[in-house]
Formats: structure tokens, sequence, C-alpha cells
């Protein structure tokens, strides 16, 4: 997300595509991990879920609340999911971000992830080269924060060195994440709701959601942000 102070720069975005498939694995991963710490399935699933729409992300309240090791879940969690079996590189995504006029936007990396699994999703999408920074969940920090919380949003404009709150534009496929950054004053928020999943219903561009735009396929962009592209013109 985040800009320079430079007046004719805009901003960068978080432009990580949602992978619902990966979701859907990660939340069939987590009830397991929920039951290893002596919670019935019940339990697990309603902690799970419970945890998610309180914090934004389940592993804060494990940390909170059952001392768990966050860098433990981390391995047994994000580490245990095949996602070389499951993703690959994307020739559109890589134009899109590669279409960016530099001189205006920087593109940053705004994740619930942790830095290693942020690191080789953007390896196995070959887009490493198409973002400045990352922002992430520092596990190694007890008190890490989270989207939707404003300080993770704050973490991510001293990182990169953002004073301007205007200048941020974000796009992140969870509306609670969006209406946060809105919330925090952020420029240009969209919430992006992919076609294929299961957990939004996709919107045609432009449609306002509470002054956020909606989009179902990220190409939208372009037109969302034109004054940041360099070529409006998607790969064929």
């Amino acid at each position: 997300p985040l800009s320079r102070e430079i007046p004719s720069e805009r901003l960068g975005t978080r432009l990580f595509p949602c992978y619902h498939a990966i979701g859907n694995l990660y939340f069939v991963v987590l009830p397991d991990y929920f039951m290893n710490l002596g919670l019935s399935d019940k339990e697990a699933s309603d902690l799970q879920w419970k945890y998610y729409q309180q914090y934004g992300l389940p592993l804060r309240g494990l940390v909170l609340h059952h001392e768990v090791d966050p860098l433990h879940f981390d391995q047994e969690c994000d580490g245990s999911i095949p996602l070389e079996q499951m993703i690959v590189s994307n020739a559109s995504i890589r134009k899109l971000l590669s279409d960016i006029d530099r001189s205006k936007a920087r593109v940053w990396v705004l994740t619930n992830a942790y830095l290693n699994h942020a690191k080789r999703v953007l390896q196995i999408l070959d887009l490493e080269d198409q973002v400045e920074g990352i922002v992430y969940c520092d596990y190694k920090d007890p008190d890490f924060t989270c989207k939707p919380e404003p300080a993770h949003f704050r973490r991510a404009m001293k990182l990169a060195n953002v004073i301007d709150m205007s200048k941020c534009l974000f796009v992140d496929d969870s509306k609670g994440h969006v209406d946060s950054a809105r919330a925090l004053g952020w420029g240009s928020c969209v919430h992006f709701c992919e076609k294929k999943s299961v957990l939004v219903n996709a919107s045609q561009v432009g449609v306002s959601e509470n002054e956020a735009i909606v989009i179902s396929d990220l190409e939208e962009l372009r037109s969302v942000w034109p004054q940041i592209f360099v070529n409006s013109k998607p790969l064929n």
C-alpha cells in the first residue's frame, strides 16, 4: 500500500491475488491445530471463527488466550500448506504490476501472514521483483499487529516512509480490511471480490460499497486507478 512524499506520486498497492483454494485448506489445517490444544471439534470450530471475526486472524486469539507460540503455529499451519502444488505464476498479474509507473506509485504487499509465507508465495508467483517491500505479521514480536488493526496499517506507512494517508491506495479481498483502511483515512480503497470466491458476491467495477470501489478482477484496477499505470491495456 503506500507512497513516498513526492507530489506526483500516488501509491503502491497490496496486490496479493486471492486464492480461495489456499484459504479453504488453511481452514482445514487450522481446526486440527486448535484440537491439539485439547479442544473438542466443536470448540475448535467455534473459536476459529470467533477469533477470525474478533481479531481478523485466528492466531491472534491463540496467542492472547492460549499462549501459543506464533512461530510454531507458522511452521505447523502455513508451513504445511503445499503452495507449490496449488498456485502457479500468472503472466497477467505480472504484467499488471509491471505496468505500474514506479515514478508515481510504489508497490508493497500488506499481508496477515509471516514473512516466510509471504516470500514463498511471491517466489512461486514470480512477483518478487515487482514489489518494493512486504509488511507482514512479525511473529517474533509477542504484540505483533495484523489487519484489520489500525496499528498494522500505521506500521505499513512507517515501514514505507509515508506520512500522507491520502496518498495510500489499497486493494484487499477482505471487506473488513478495506473498511479499516478507509476509517484510517487511506486515499482510495478497493474491495476485491474474486469471481470464484464462495465467501463473497462478485460485483461490477465502479460499484461503490460505502465509498470503497468493488472489483471482481484485478485487471479492473487499470480503470479504477488509471493515473498510476503506464499502459491501460491488459495482457491479451
